[in-house]
């Protein structure tokens, strides 16, 4: 166990090892096999790092706006010139293709911090002239130390886009990634300290959700708590932060509706659907796994939609040409399978996929493996169907008209995104209106642009981050009024 390569926390710019000296296994998906070793940080560690950020908040908070920027900058130009090394180190950790880290994860990290840290530059307040005897204009400052705990199926990618906007606006931040997929974190603080920010402005303390995880969210020192991860965790989040009215940002579950009507383009409605079906084997909780297809093309689509899932690859990620790789874990692979078995109880019928593939080469026989998965004639209102899967299972249902779809569509506790197929734009507009979910997608998917909000609604979360959002989030308004009588 010694010889595995060990991770440690970082705490005022320098790398530590866990208080009280205890490791987890980190598991490469693809082989099911330890190939390095995580702190199992404890209230101690995050102790330590709170009194980091601390100490670093009075000067980070008062640092010009523009030597910020210019040192998040030089993070993202760091990691620019890294994307091959994070790119195969996350997929080692996480399973994900190489192709898929390699064109977008890993290009996106630096997108989100070279974003947050130029648009602090041109961040403005609000002024109003008050019935011509006063002036009202709005402060807003960093909120403190901001607490960020982000998810294992977009690692470094959701990390870096709740890391960038508080550091940007002069917070110092204590971050917990998940222990699941804590490698390219680790690469990240090396990262920072080489571009040259600052002890305790950052600090990543690795470990489980129920102990660093926890101690993070209910430590009165830290003001602002960001969340992305499952639906039962974030109503304990929210629980804990409650008492000491922390602002909170919760991105949660999703059950993502992808609708298509028979006026759509449909080879780019099939190419978009496998895209949103099993990107990251179904692993990003934008994956639209509810698929409605209007009745006049629902045999065509059906048909067309299924020979294009049996024709994603499936194999060791690390190897080019791969189209999925491995599920993240053991217990997420149980979690699949678990549903599968629901969907045969439940009657459905499989179209291909429904098992682990038995074709892996050598090094991958022991890993986490799942084939693409279509189901039909299943319920609506069956498990599968209003459960988040998270794994590479899609259900696709034929509808009559707008008014049964949109029905069909909000007809869960969810309410992340959802996308629409048609080339009405009436429709396309109508339905953005209706369907209750933070993102509406016509016409494509995952198209994301930082400069929105984003978020989601019933039990997808509370909160919006992204874009100005986020730069609002990590600041506190004050208002000062002038009385100057004329103006």
């Amino acid at each position: 166990m010694s010889n595995f390569f060990k991770i440690k926390n970082y705490i005022n710019g320098e790398m530590v090892e866990p208080v009280a000296g205890q490791y987890l296994d980190n598991i490469e998906p693809a082989t099911g096999q330890v190939y390095s070793l995580v702190p199992d940080s404890d209230a101690a560690d995050v102790e330590r790092a709170v009194d980091a950020a601390e100490k670093a908040f009075p000067a980070w908070s008062k640092m010009p706006a523009a030597h910020r920027s210019k040192i998040l900058c030089k993070i993202a130009d760091l990691i620019d010139l890294d994307v091959d090394r994070l790119a195969k180190t996350e997929t080692i950790d996480n399973g994900k293709p190489l192709s898929l880290a390699r064109s977008l994860d890993i290009p996106r990290c630096s997108a989100n911090i070279r974003h947050f840290a130029t648009a602090i530059l041109h961040f403005h307040s609000e002024s109003h002239v008050t019935d011509g005897v006063g002036l009202n204009y709005t402060l807003r400052g960093p909120r403190g130390i901001a607490g960020i705990i982000s998810p294992w199926n977009l690692p470094l990618y959701l990390l870096t886009w709740k890391v960038a906007p508080a550091l940007a606006t002069g917070n110092t931040v204590v971050a917990k990634p998940s222990e699941l997929t804590p490698m390219t974190a680790h690469m990240f603080s090396e990262i920072c300290r080489e571009a040259g920010l600052p002890p305790g402005v950052l600090n990543i303390v690795h470990g489980l959700g129920a102990k660093a995880g926890a101690a993070i969210v209910g430590h009165k020192k830290i003001s602002t708590v960001s969340f992305t991860g499952g639906t039962v965790t974030g109503r304990e989040v929210a629980k804990t932060a409650a008492p000491f009215f922390k602002k909170v940002a919760l991105e949660m579950g999703g059950k993502n509706p992808n609708i298509i009507f028979a006026d759509a383009d449909m080879d780019a409605a099939i190419q978009g659907g496998v895209r949103a079906s099993f990107a990251n084997q179904g692993q990003v909780c934008l994956c639209g796994s509810r698929m409605y297809v209007e009745e006049k093309i629902y045999p065509t689509f059906l048909e067309k939609f299924v020979a294009a899932a049996k024709m994603l690859k499936v194999g060791d990620p690390l190897t080019e040409g791969v189209d999925q790789g491995a599920v993240v874990s053991k217990t997420q692979l149980e979690k699949v399978k678990f549903y599968v078995d629901l969907a045969r109880q439940d009657g459905g019928k499989f179209h291909c996929g429904g098992s682990s593939p038995t074709d892996l080469p050598a090094r991958c026989r022991d890993g986490y493996f799942f084939s693409p998965t279509v189901i039909t004639g299943l319920s609506p209102t069956c498990r599968v169907n209003q459960e988040e899967i998270f794994g590479p299972v899609v259900t696709i249902t034929p509808f009559k008209d707008e008014d049964e779809v949109v029905a069909l569509a909000n007809g869960t506790e969810y309410g992340l995104a959802s996308t629409v197929w048609t080339q009405n734009l009436a429709r396309a507009h109508r339905l953005g209106d209706r369907i209750n979910s933070g993102t509406v997608w016509v016409n494509c998917w995952m198209i994301r642009d930082l400069r929105v909000p984003f978020g989601g609604m019933k039990q997808s979360g509370v909160g919006r981050e992204g874009g100005l959002e986020a730069l609002r989030f990590y600041t506190e308004p004050k208002n000062i009024c002038i009385q100057v009588p004329g103006v």
